[in-house]
């Protein structure tokens, strides 16, 4: 009975581990990161299973942290949302306490085993949960900006993995970094577009001019065409060690399209099952992005 009562026990803990880090989040943001450094190394920089293993488990823990620490923060608000209110801590399933003992555990954890990578590394992993916590959570309810600033630690991890490769941060982190930097905004408003009334409640401010109309639909197009712009720098040349074949830069851009479709759709029909296929495309698409570059990296 007790070693049944322990099974329980573990099973409920590691469930609510995994809701309160964002589990499924956390671990599309470590893929960015694994993307980043599989086209970072080099003969120069060359692979280490133990430098990825720690940039895995580092990311999730930066990523968990700010995670549960904007949970503590807009426990409140959560608990008025009916997407969020079932979450540990505003359900009560995890105190406050216990939730910022965890966050301060994953944020120690994480820089520390992101610094064994390399310094940098870890400054870029601080400066994201401190963005995504201090900067980002609390303008939510204050400003429709709250994405543009959230676009900046949402667009560190890919970059991140290139900068744990090398050390460096130069034209080709930076170039990754611009590319989920745009992805972003169609992304998150898409999200704020079929959750708006959800939102609402808790009184978020996600879209860029605060209401469902054609000047919100129109900039999520415009923001999509400076993905696909973006996305394709590698291959004009001028992003350093970072290229992308004419092949893989048609792929790509064939992929923007589809995006840009999505788009367009959530520009004529306004509503909210448009902006919800626009997001799972989105998802989608910086997935499969990562994942043709990886593999131009090895092809070409």
């Amino acid at each position: 009975m007790n070693s049944q009562q322990n099974q329980i026990s573990l099973k409920s803990l590691f469930a609510d581990f995994t809701a309160i880090t964002k589990a499924r989040l956390a671990i599309s943001v470590v893929f960015s990161s694994v993307a980043g450094y599989l086209l970072g190394f080099s003969e120069e920089y060359p692979f280490s299973w133990a430098t990825l293993i720690l940039l895995t488990i580092g990311g999730y823990c930066m990523v968990g942290a700010s995670n549960v620490f904007n949970q503590i923060i807009e426990k409140d608000l959560d608990a008025l949302m009916d997407r969020t209110k079932n979450r540990p801590v505003p359900s009560g399933k995890i105190s406050v306490k216990n939730a910022f003992a965890l966050g301060t555990l994953l944020t120690i954890s994480g820089i520390a085993i992101l610094y064994s990578i390399n310094p940098k590394t870890a400054m870029f992993g601080a400066i994201s949960i401190f963005l995504y916590t201090s900067v980002y959570t609390p303008l939510k309810t204050k400003t429709p900006l709250a994405v543009f600033v959230g676009a900046f630690p949402g667009a560190i991890p890919f970059m991140l993995g290139w900068v744990a490769a090398t050390g460096d941060f130069g034209i080709e982190a930076g170039t990754l970094f611009l590319i989920q930097f745009f992805w972003q905004f169609p992304h998150f408003w898409a999200i704020g577009w079929f959750l708006f009334d959800d939102y609402k409640k808790a009184g978020f401010f996600m879209l860029p001019t605060g209401r469902k109309d054609k000047k919100t639909a129109l900039q999520t197009i415009l923001y999509t065409v400076w993905l696909i712009i973006a996305s394709l720098l590698p291959v004009t040349g001028f992003t350093g060690e970072l290229k992308l074949s004419i092949a893989s830069a048609v792929v790509v851009f064939l992929l923007g399209l589809w995006m840009l479709v999505y788009a367009v759709k959530l520009y004529k029909k306004m509503d909210a099952p448009a902006a919800k296929k626009l997001m799972l495309v989105s998802v989608s698409y910086i997935s499969l992005l990562q994942v043709i570059y990886v593999l131009d990296k090895f092809i070409r």
